[in-house]
């Protein structure tokens, strides 16, 4: 025990001078966080939004007030004419503008806001089919209420977001702790020097894992807690369900990494080769758009990516979207035991100095 004990600390010490491996694990999560928050923290909301409102003189505005008053803005100013309103709207003073001149209601947007502009167009067709129903003497004949089902209500794109690089830097823990590492250590000889040893070649690779292990939980919880500090995002977390999902990923996708391990012997192609499959499953596992918006051929190639799953039991245990508890257990359990019956397997053939 004390022998392993000073094997992890060893394996401790080569993880913060590999730096590739703290990159990824550590250094991208907290940048892709920060920079993807301070990009969407700007997004509208109808209790964020301010309407200019221009009125010509002699228009009857009485039911244009009554009905942007009903509408839950953060806040109307008004201006003298539809000139003074477009420069209103494109010095930002206000984030949208009406104009109604009597017989036609305008709207006017800063083309510059491309992503603002989706909700402030939704804010307007609302105003103006209420309107509407004001000049006719009519009433909404019905009330909508909105039901989310599969997750948070208040979820955005950004909460979606936060778990599912979490789920990256798991997977690329997983793979960058024995792709390349491992055989980075047999291209300097270190490991001629540990088979003239009792140790058994399952003692690094548990070392390994253990390290990673502690590495994951910090990365993740520092990422979690950066998220939640900077952009007041809300989270849920089954901790039970948390934990064990970080075990069975770590696992898992550190299995993964030691077939990667097997099938190239330099370390450079090993730790490229964890990059290029990491980065497309990436693109293709849902991290940053639905995967629903993607063609029915790569939908089908996503289910199939181990990346997709991750994220999608990360959004479970944070609390951000709805999964079956069974479904939840397969994907842990599927990780657990495919790394567990992987590691140990391949061991004894990558961890071996002979191994040209």
């Amino acid at each position: 025990m004390k022998a392993f004990r000073a094997l992890v600390a060893n394996e401790f010490l080569v993880f913060l001078r590999d730096k590739a491996a703290l990159t990824f694990t550590i250094l991208f999560p907290l940048l892709f966080i920060v920079l993807f928050g301070f990009l969407m923290a700007g997004g509208a909301s109808t209790e964020t939004t301010r309407l200019g409102l221009a009125i010509a003189p002699g228009a009857d505005g009485t039911r244009l007030d009554a009905v942007v008053a009903g509408s839950g803005l953060a806040g109307v100013e008004r201006y003298a004419g539809a000139r003074e309103l477009q420069e209103a709207v494109e010095g930002r003073d206000v984030d949208f503008g009406a104009s109604w001149d009597g017989t036609t209601l305008t709207f006017v947007y800063d083309v510059r806001r491309t992503q603002e502009n989706f909700t402030y167009k939704e804010l307007a067709r609302g105003i103006a089919a209420r309107f509407d129903l004001a000049n006719q003497g009519r009433h909404p004949l019905l009330d909508a209420r909105s039901i989310v089902e599969g997750g948070e209500a208040e979820a955005d794109w950004f909460t979606l977001v936060v778990p599912g690089i979490l789920a990256f830097s798991i997977l690329s823990a997983g793979l960058f702790a024995v792709a390349g590492h491992v055989t980075a250590m047999k291209q300097r000889r270190l490991l001629e020097r540990f088979v003239v040893t009792p140790m058994r070649p399952t003692a690094l690779l548990a070392a390994v894992v253990v390290v990673r292990l502690a590495v994951v939980f910090f990365s993740t919880l520092v990422t979690l807690a950066v998220a939640m500090a900077l952009f007041r995002v809300a989270f849920h977390v089954d901790w039970l369900a948390y934990v064990a999902f970080l075990v069975a990923a770590t696992v898992g996708t550190m299995g993964l990494g030691t077939i990667f391990s097997l099938l190239v012997r330099q370390p450079s192609s090993a730790s490229n080769l964890a990059n290029v499959v990491s980065m497309l499953m990436m693109f293709l596992a849902g991290i940053y758009y639905p995967i629903e918006v993607m063609p029915a051929a790569l939908r089908a190639v996503s289910r199939a990516l181990p990346l997709t799953h991750m994220a999608d039991a990360m959004r479970y245990v944070t609390g951000v979207m709805d999964m079956s508890p069974l479904r939840f257990w397969v994907i842990c359990g599927v990780f657990f035991v495919g790394g567990a019956a992987l590691l140990p397997a391949l061991a004894h053939y990558v961890v071996r100095a002979d191994r040209r």
